[in-house]
């Protein structure tokens, strides 16, 4: 009679430890990107490189820290704290102030809107592929001389 209730208890918690495990799944956007600038677009000198990547924080936020070298040879870094609640947060090492507001549209989807001295230049959408090891990111605004741009971006998982 004790041995069934011991079997029940024990297959109860097996199944509540793997439901917190299922559910503490690791974002798949965690970890290394890097452009593949042969199949991107640019609208105009594509840079030499660029990289992206993102931490997890035990907050639930994410890390997004990106460095890049441009055409000219001339190198960037700029890191941003990620939560995805539509409010604007500092991008750190942009040349002039920059915030950007972050929404998840789905699992594998989400978009920003980054503002320059207040004002929104641009919106960027992030689509990752169902295997995730890809992610298209499109940007469309508007640049410092009021003319309309586009960009899309491959990131490839490292």
């Amino acid at each position: 009679m004790r041995r069934p209730m011991v079997l029940s208890v024990f297959t109860l918690a097996v199944f509540f430890v793997a439901l917190t495990v299922a559910a503490q799944s690791p974002n798949p956007l965690v970890g290394t990107w890097k452009a593949n600038i042969a199949k991107s677009t640019y609208p105009g000198t594509p840079p030499k490189s660029a990289t992206s990547k993102w931490e997890a924080l035990p907050d639930g936020r994410l890390k997004n820290i990106n460095d890049g070298v441009d055409a000219k040879g001339q190198s960037s870094h700029n890191e941003i704290l990620v939560k995805f609640d539509e409010t604007d947060s500092p991008l750190v090492g942009a040349a002039t102030p920059t915030t950007r507001a972050y929404k998840r549209i789905d699992a594998r989807t989400f978009e920003y809107v980054q503002k320059v001295n207040g004002k929104a230049v641009s919106t960027s959408r992030s689509v990752m592929s169902a295997d995730g090891k890809t992610r298209t990111f499109t940007t469309t605004g508007t640049n410092a001389q009021g003319q309309p741009f586009k960009s899309v971006i491959i990131w490839e998982k490292q």
